[in-house]
């Protein structure tokens, strides 16, 4: 019966739920869930979560298992101040018992893959947002703020809204000198009007198997810049023989604790897969064979050139960088090194490289590719993040030119806002060192220029599957009250709560009420009365992670959100504290047939708003006549936080006693 069969990341998020008597026999996107992260890391932000877990008042974390440390980000910086910082996390690390990787040990998603932490069939969280690689080994990885990585080692637990999914099926396979970022940055700049955003994506097809496990790793890893929260490729054949091999490497003296031969066999035995007839929001299609080399930017992940376009420009490059978490694994240096193998690097291009980790650099050094780089005039750099986030050597200069292996190009994040960024896989980074101009390894003109793939018609369900939840102790039944309108879509957190304010920490609750919203519309206030409903578009909240954008509404006095949609992490940040969102698309496009919103940016209709919890819908009186209309179901776990007051108070509660 297909009313129960799920897809991969449902199973996954499934294995994953805190049980409270019993299973729970199905997950479907939308639902809130109690669940219990095999593990979580965290890098140098360790130093603020561990005061996070002060504030909450945590004394001890409840599965020392469970937390993993690695020093990543910084690790070139030298100085005192910094050496103290990673002393203080290494000491409260042997305090508590955890699992510390110290600087130069490589970047944390390497870790977490290569030490078996990030295990096939797992949920496995970071609090960082390229937590989407673990994806590549059919582990389902996804980004969690700080608050949420001291709550987890506080109570072992965190919640999540599971995501839409949206298949990609992969067709064909790759020619030679196209990789797995070719793959990511044609889908990035291909659908790139956010088809998968807030979504989870999960790859299927003939065209998988034909993909190697760093390559999944890679295209997982910049499912982030698509705009989704997660990227999981199926665990299948080359999943468990990269398990197998990795596991040889590692167990010549006594059984790894993660990765061994029981953990593997087990996991052969019951391999996580979806079911038939499971559902998907929506389907895309790519056809490997049509896929050709492609550089993104500059400064945009969604703007896509393909190299043989760019070629033909000659775009002078200063420095070139293979390094990151996305492209600086062993294949990836292999690649380089044999395009680069006696030759030299032009002149006036810097070349930086730096492996994942240790164990890539040491891998590559046996096998001569990491000679032949330096042989070549490249410059290494410590495992870690590096210039790819900006911090040590080899910054891109005012005016200068990178082409760069990583995973983002925003304007400023590799150095000055004045200098170009592109990405590019390993192989066009290498080539382009070489020349000193953006171009292809190889002069292949054997590419036909057609669209590698396109979007599939997907049946909608109807929802009628679901059930709703019911209310926890404490949750209201029902709210009556009067709305605000503002009619649009993507209201971004700046707009609801300006940068302006973001670091000024002596503003009190009622300061930063009065300002709320006056960075959308300076007029709000005057429409605006304390107790009002906002109801706004689609995508609300859109944009960075402020909390304040969150917190500011409460204290205005909105007792909560009305929105076609929300963004997941404005979702987030509002229920750790205490504050309801609801969605109600067809109430606001109710809304907009009725041209409610008059084109002004705040309206106040004559509307009252009766909303009824116990059957998760609402009542308003349009056009002289009451309608009712759905609102998506709010969970237990996020009914709880609610009723707290917030994650901090909810996590005091939990660990009281």
């Amino acid at each position: 019966e297909t009313a129960m069969s799920m897809n991969l990341v449902e199973k996954l998020v499934q294995r994953a739920i805190v049980r409270s008597g019993g299973t729970v026999s199905k997950v479907t996107a939308g639902d809130f869930v109690a669940v219990r992260p095999a593990h979580v890391l965290t890098h140098d932000n360790t130093a603020p979560v561990i005061q996070k877990f002060k504030t909450i008042g945590a004394q001890k974390v409840k599965d020392p298992k469970q937390p993993v440390f690695v020093l990543d980000h910084n690790v070139q910086d030298k100085s005192e101040k910094n050496l103290a910082k990673y002393k203080n996390i290494q000491d409260f690390a042997s305090q508590h018992g955890i699992d510390f990787y110290p600087a130069g040990r490589g970047i944390g998603h390497q870790v977490m893959v290569e030490e078996g932490y990030a295990f096939p069939g797992s949920f496995v969280v970071g609090s960082d947002s390229h937590s989407n690689m673990y994806g590549g080994v059919g582990c389902l990885g996804t980004p969690v703020v700080r608050t949420d990585a001291a709550a987890i080692w506080a109570t072992e637990q965190t919640w999540w809204q599971v995501p839409p999914v949206a298949l990609v099926r992969l067709e064909g396979k790759l020619r030679p000198g196209v990789t797995g970022k070719d793959v990511i940055i044609t889908l990035c700049g291909l659908f790139n009007s956010d088809q998968v955003l807030n979504h989870a994506v999960e790859f299927v097809g003939e065209g998988v198997k034909s993909l190697s496990v760093d390559e999944r790793l890679t295209i997982a890893n910049m499912t982030t810049e698509w705009g989704a929260l997660a990227g999981v490729f199926p665990v299948d054949k080359t999943t468990v023989d990269w398990l197998r091999a990795r596991e040889k490497r590692l167990n010549k003296r006594t059984d790894h604790p993660r990765l061994n031969a029981k953990t593997i066999d087990s996991l052969e035995s019951d391999l996580p897969q979806s079911d038939e007839g499971a559902q998907y929001a929506k389907e895309m299609v790519l056809n490997l064979d049509r896929v050709q080399p492609h550089v993104s930017g500059p400064n945009h992940v969604k703007t896509m050139q393909s190299v043989r376009d760019i070629e033909a420009k000659e775009v002078k490059v200063n420095k070139a960088y293979l390094v990151s978490c996305v492209n600086s694994r062993a294949e990836d240096i292999k690649l380089a090194a044999e395009i680069i193998r006696g030759n030299k690097v032009a002149p006036g291009v810097e070349f930086y490289v730096a492996a994942a980790s240790s164990e890539v650099q040491a891998e590559t050094e046996a096998s001569g590719d990491w000679q032949d780089l330096l042989d070549a005039g490249a410059i290494s750099l410590p495992p870690g993040c590096g210039p790819c986030i900006g911090l040590g050597k080899g910054l891109l200069e005012d005016g200068e030119v990178g082409i760069s292996a990583t995973n983002r190009n925003f304007k400023g994040r590799m150095g000055s806002r004045n200098a170009e960024a592109y990405l590019a896989s390993p192989a066009v980074v290498a080539a382009s060192a070489l020349k000193g101009y953006i171009c292809a390894p190889r002069s292949d003109s054997g590419y036909e220029d057609t669209t590698p793939g396109h979007m599939v018609e997907v049946p909608v369900g109807d929802g009628k599957g679901q059930t709703l939840p019911p209310l926890v102790h404490g949750f209201p039944t029902g709210l009556q009250a009067p709305m605000v309108f503002c009619d649009e879509d993507n209201i971004n957190t700046d707009g609801i709560y300006a940068g302006k304010y973001t670091y000024q920490d002596g503003m009190t609750p009622e300061e930063m009420g009065v300002v709320a919203m006056d960075n959308y519309d300076p007029d709000f206030n005057s429409f605006h009365s304390e107790g009002d409903i906002l109801v706004a578009g689609f995508n609300f909240g859109t944009g960075s992670s402020r909390e304040q954008a969150a917190t500011a509404l409460k204290y205005k006095g909105v007792p909560l959100v009305i929105a076609g949609s929300f963004s997941a992490t404005y979702v987030r940040n509002a229920f750790n504290n205490g504050y309801l969102c609801l969605e109600s698309p067809k109430f606001v496009s109710a809304l907009r047939d009725m041209k409610t919103g008059e084109g002004k940016l705040t309206v106040r209709p004559e509307i009252d708003i009766d909303i009824d919890f116990r059957s998760w819908s609402l009542t308003a009186n349009l056009n002289g006549k009451d309608q009712t209309f759905a609102i998506a179901p709010v969970g237990e776990a996020a009914q709880e936080l609610v009723v707290a007051g917030g994650l901090e108070a909810w996590v005091k509660a939990q660990t009281a006693g």
